[in-house]
């Protein structure tokens, strides 16, 4: 059975290393448009982006993770955010940024284009947020470092659903 939103998740990968070919603005929109149409409790749409082109902003938000060489040669980075005024619910705020971000690494597959989720950068994410001048309104959830694919050699394993499924009533 081909169903290309299904070949999207299984052939995803995250992608962490990208030739220096620039991404159009017009795609970094669709990645973001992608996004938004997540789902969210009473429609909320809690979620704000910041796109990130600029060498020296990334140079700085690099300083702020363990994988900076990941943010540094990225041709673009995109800021999830929820914004705590339009939260109403944490637990599903949190969920609908999870798959906001999910649906934005998709949109980046369709795209070719190659993106890895970065959360290890939210230890530092009061500093991401006065380096991109936030106020402590908008809480970090992820960044997103996209990129043209260096190469597709990445592999991956899941467990059986066997192993995953607790019951079947």
């Amino acid at each position: 059975m081909k169903v290309p939103v299904l070949e999207a998740i299984y052939k995803r990968r995250s992608i962490r290393e990208y030739t220096e070919q620039k991404i159009a603005i017009e795609k970094l929109h669709e990645i973001v448009k992608a996004g938004i149409w997540a789902p969210s409790g009473l429609n909320n749409q809690p979620w704000r982006f910041v796109i990130i082109q600029d060498p020296g902003v990334k140079k700085k938000l690099a300083q702020q993770t363990h994988y900076a060489h990941i943010v540094r040669d990225a041709n673009a980075l995109i800021a999830v955010y929820l914004s705590k005024d339009d939260m109403y619910d944490a637990v599903k705020d949190h969920q609908s940024a999870g798959a906001c971000i999910q649906n934005m690494l998709l949109a980046a597959e369709a795209l070719e284009l190659g993106a890895v989720w970065l959360g290890q950068i939210l230890k530092n994410k009061d500093e991401v947020n006065n380096i991109l001048g936030l106020s402590d309104n908008f809480d970090l959830m992820a960044v997103i470092a996209l990129g043209y694919p260096l190469h597709h050699n990445q592999e991956s394993r899941r467990k059986e659903i066997s192993e995953l499924l607790l019951k079947r009533i």
